[in-house]
């Protein structure tokens, strides 16, 4: 079809004339709703944007003098971080002399991994960076109980027209 035809054709039933593919010889060109198009386009980007997840990294600090309580209640936070599926940064904090003892910090970190291991994953070890120690763990991915199927699940026999 021509391009003169098309665009009286397009005219005629109140669409345009959009060019699909002006490198192909010759051009390719489709006769649509170029603003129902548009619409549609940005409603579907609109939901592809909704369903991503943003990841989120929650950082918890510990120091090598933290008191047992202190320490109890920042794992239940790393808990609660894991179970809304937020990653989770182990932080150590050494200040002056204390970095010379990296045993208590790697000691507080594996303690903490112990207690948080059947929630997480662990994404990074511990390690040292600068005057702090840190470790990242991420949520483990939660698992879908598969039902078996029963005579229960399975359709109804349609009835034949006499049967009924």
């Amino acid at each position: 079809m021509t391009p003169h035809e098309a665009i009286r054709v397009a005219e005629s039933k109140g669409l345009d004339v959009v060019e699909v593919s002006p490198t192909a010889n010759p051009p390719v060109c489709r006769i649509m709703d170029y603003g129902k198009y548009k619409f549609m386009e940005a409603k579907r980007e609109h939901a592809a944007r909704a369903k991503q997840k943003n990841i989120v990294v929650k950082e918890v600090k510990f120091r090598p003098r933290t008191d047992d309580h202190d320490f109890e209640f920042k794992v239940k936070h790393i808990l609660r971080f894991l179970e809304e599926g937020d990653k989770v940064k182990i932080v150590v904090m050494f200040r002056g002399r204390e970095v010379v003892h990296r045993d208590i910090g790697y000691r507080i970190i594996e303690d903490v991994l112990t207690r948080i291991t059947e929630k997480c994953i662990i994404e990074k070890p511990a390690g040292i960076d600068g005057r702090d120690m840190h470790a990242i763990v991420i949520p483990r991915p939660v698992e879908q109980v598969k039902k078996p199927k029963t005579a229960a699940d399975k359709p109804a026999p349609a009835l034949e027209p006499n049967q009924a």
